[in-house]
């Protein structure tokens, strides 16, 4: 069986499962199933003025031009540190939308090629950050969290740590 197939196979022999020890357990599978997706029902649409809110906030920053503008200000600082221009809307657009940073990277790679420096910095720091404040907005909305006083600032350290590490890790083994 090619490694395809036997994944191909694997979801419903899961499923399957989950039945058969549902049975065995004496469980109504059914109701359990339906009583779980009510649930995720409730959440989605718990969370959905919150990613509304999110998705507006991107589009309104794209639109705008304020990324162009944050990263002709913070340009001269980060060539001072040897931070490549070219990856600061990366940077700057990471933490906020996974589709427009993937798109940036891709332009990236098209521009500077992926084996240039430029284009292994921007998949290490692709690779190392995550969509900070869809994060938030999906775990923190999903529990009801308001307060974020102390957790936004350290994600957004932490993506600032990805971007310094990304450039020494390319620079000192790439």
């Amino acid at each position: 069986m090619s490694a395809e197939a036997a994944g191909a196979a694997a979801l419903p022999l899961f499923v399957g499962a989950i039945v058969v020890f549902g049975f065995l357990k004496n469980v109504d599978v059914f109701d359990a199933f339906l009583a779980g997706a009510k649930e995720g029902l409730h959440t989605s649409l718990k969370l959905l003025p919150t990613l509304i809110g999110l998705l507006t906030a991107v589009s309104m920053v794209r639109a705008s031009g304020l990324l162009e503008v944050l990263c002709r200000l913070a340009g001269p600082a980060a060539q001072a540190v040897g931070i490549s221009p070219e990856l600061l809307p990366l940077a700057l657009l990471r933490p906020v939308s996974g589709s427009g940073a993937s798109a940036y990277t891709l332009s990236l790679f098209q521009q500077f090629g992926p084996d240039s420096e430029t284009g292994k910095i921007a998949s290490v720091l692709s690779a190392s950050t995550d969509t900070t404040f869809y994060a938030i907005a999906v775990y923190f909305g999903a529990c009801g969290v308001k307060k974020l006083s102390y957790t936004v600032p350290a994600a957004l350290l932490g993506d600032a740590a990805a971007l310094v590490f990304s450039v020494l890790t390319v620079k000192l083994f790439g």
